[in-house]
């Protein structure tokens, strides 16, 4: 099967682009308005794209009517947010956060949530989850119309001294329970090894 993209509709090219490019790690936005009312939200277009400088970068779709819905939103109004990780005991707190709720309404107080301050931005952090990245807007890229991109610089990130080895300052995501994003409406799968492969060194003279 050979699928254009331009003969399709957005909500099929969802379908199978969601459906295949898995499993996608899961931000739980948390952000101010310019207001200073709060707002939580899960994103699984999501990764880390960059170490120098540190970036990672989200896909806010659009609402229904085509405006920005309140994460872009106030992301654009401050310049700042923090992605919060999510683990497999936050999972249904985080299902709660998806609600379509209007922008006077905080999600965090709908999911019973602890919000603690950040060190560095003015959004809080979610009490409970392992890694939280505090970031400041680095680039927003309108992507109509359905999309926009945005490209955030991680100022800092606080993580549970559990999973990570103070020494090498290398994360265990296994035992922190992270939590993916799969197929279908309400897919998620939780982040573990199954395979451990060397990378290979080229070495001339060798085939």
């Amino acid at each position: 099967m050979h699928l254009r993209m331009d003969g399709l509709s957005g909500a099929e090219r969802y379908k199978l682009l969601a459906g295949t490019v898995v499993p996608r790690p899961i931000a739980w936005v948390s952000t101010l308005s310019a207001a200073g009312v709060g707002n939580v939200a899960p994103y699984s277009f999501f990764n880390m794209i960059s170490a120098a400088p540190p970036l990672v970068v989200l896909g806010a779709m659009r609402g229904s009517g085509g405006g920005l819905k309140d994460t872009a939103t106030n992301i654009l109004e401050t310049k700042e947010f923090v992605v919060n990780l999510v683990s497999e005991p936050m999972l249904e707190a985080m299902n709660v956060t998806c609600v379509d709720a209007p922008p006077e309404i905080d999600e965090a107080m709908l999911a019973g949530l602890e919000m603690l301050p950040s060190e560095l931005v003015a959004p809080p952090r979610i009490a409970g989850a392992p890694v939280s990245l505090e970031c400041r807007l680095y680039q927003a890229i309108d992507a109509p119309p359905g999309s926009t991109i945005i490209l955030g610089e991680v100022l800092a990130m606080t993580i549970d001294d559990r999973f990570v080895d103070a020494a090498s300052l290398r994360p265990d995501p296994v035992a922190m329970q992270l939590m993916g994003r799969v197929h279908g409406v309400g897919g998620y799968t939780r982040i573990q090894t199954d395979r451990t492969l060397e990378r290979p060194v080229y070495r001339p003279g060798t085939n």
